[in-house]
């Protein structure tokens, strides 16, 4: 979905950034190597942890490789690599008049389960520009969401044991200029609240589809025709590239067909709307129900002027934009329209990772049962049981197990190449 641009501004007056967040100390370890786990990516080496009281650890600035977008390393300083707001340098699904950049750091393996990041960024930024910093964390069910950790520490509901953190850059301006010198990370705990494991939230929202082949999503991937991926108008659901970390299960409102899918995109409208966030989560637009999408509001009711987080008017009340592939082939859509959609990280269970797809989604443990859907390649599956039935020879393995997946449709095993957040029983 592809807007005109809105003219940036021209004040290049520039502030030199320095946030310090308080915070606890917990013993310090030295770095663990971390093995790569389901949605984990390998992003740059991170420095040795100081032997100080506290674990402390710093991000590796220098750009390593593919899963960094748009940013470049030299003379000290993490910069845009080209600061020109265009289909490369912007999330394909938003066409906003900004370009941004990410820096993705290694997850590192805590010396102890804690609960809460603080970052120390130093920093320069334009007017018109911006700097920032998201961390995630790890527990037996998967990651949480990502974080900003930028105006205070970012506090999960629950311990974890790895920390993964990103820098982001934007502006919109390509004169004004944003870079980076040193993140410093500290991890700690202090009291939370751990809720009980509930279901995955689901909504029902207005699907458009994304198209712009050969544009650049928010997680770095070119689109290619006919892909399988949806965006959301948060970073805090965004999968980096080529993982399923955070996906979405998205129906037709009848049910008769659904996609499972990971989330590689921002967008449409927005970047701060992480709508399915209760009120007290949500990082924008807290005053609107939660499941409700603020392009939804600003559409239908004149919300905010009618206007997205960047003063355009919304045209449409899109909650999530669908790749071809998804809109096409997944859900067999022919026009932009209502789906429900499952946001699968918001729930626990264990989860089988497709490893290779778009996978076919069955009624029934064999080929000669109907398709209902597809399972994208990388797409985390929350997985109810299993059952055996038809013996399939697939990417990983020849078996004649099945999994059952929600609403009583099964994938064959032969095609999941992990499976991780808890013991798969037999129905």
């Amino acid at each position: 979905m592809a807007f005109g641009p809105c003219r940036p501004p021209s004040s290049l007056l520039a502030a030199l950034l320095t946030l310090t967040l308080a915070g606890g100390l917990v013993p310090t370890a030295a770095t663990a190597a971390a093995p790569r786990t389901p949605g984990q990516s390998t992003g740059h080496a991170a420095a040795p942890a100081a032997p100080a009281a506290g674990e402390h650890w710093t991000v590796d600035l220098a750009v390593a490789g593919g899963d960094d977008v748009n940013v470049r390393f030299g003379a000290g300083r993490l910069r845009l690599a080209d600061p020109h707001p265009t289909r490369r340098t912007r999330p394909a699904a938003l066409g906003a008049p900004i370009a941004e950049g990410v820096l993705l750091a290694p997850a590192r393996t805590l010396a102890g389960p804690a609960n809460r990041v603080r970052v120390d960024l130093t920093a320069e930024a334009a007017t018109g520009a911006t700097v920032g910093v998201q961390v995630r964390g790890w527990r037996a069910t998967g990651w949480t969401e990502w974080r900003e950790a930028g105006t205070g520490p970012a506090v999960f509901d629950r311990p974890v044991t790895r920390v993964q953190a990103r820098v982001l850059l934007t502006t919109r301006d390509a004169h004004a200029a944003a870079s980076v010198r040193a993140v410093r990370l500290t991890a700690d705990s202090t009291t939370a609240a751990t809720p009980a494991p509930t279901a995955a939230r689901s909504y029902r929202v207005f699907a458009t589809r994304e198209g712009e082949v050969g544009g650049v999503t928010a997680n770095g991937r070119t689109i290619q025709p006919r892909d399988h991926f949806v965006a959301l108008p948060s970073r805090r659901g965004l999968s980096p590239i080529d993982t399923g970390d955070y996906t979405v299960r998205v129906c037709t409102t009848s049910g008769s067909r659904c996609e499972y899918a990971p989330v590689w995109d921002v967008g449409p409208w927005n970047t701060r709307d992480d709508y399915w966030n209760p009120a007290a989560v949500r990082e924008n637009w807290k005053d609107l129900p939660q499941g409700r999408p603020e392009a939804q509001a600003a559409y239908q009711y004149g919300y905010n002027g009618g206007k997205d987080q960047f003063g355009r008017t919304v045209l449409n009340p899109a909650g999530i934009d669908l790749a071809d592939g998804t809109f096409w082939d997944g859900l067999l859509l022919t026009d932009n329209a209502w789906v429900d959609v499952t946001y699968l990280w918001t729930g626990g269970g264990p989860r089988g990772v497709i490893g290779s797809g778009p996978l076919n989604v069955r009624t029934g443990p064999g080929t000669s049962y109907p398709v209902r859907g597809l399972a994208a390649t990388h797409a985390n599956v929350p997985v109810q049981c299993y059952v055996t039935g038809q013996t399939v020879t697939g990417t990983y393995r020849t078996t004649n197990r099945w999994n059952r997946l929600a609403g009583g449709q099964y994938v064959s095993h032969a095609y999941v190449s992990t499976v991780y957040g808890g013991t798969v029983s037999r129905c």
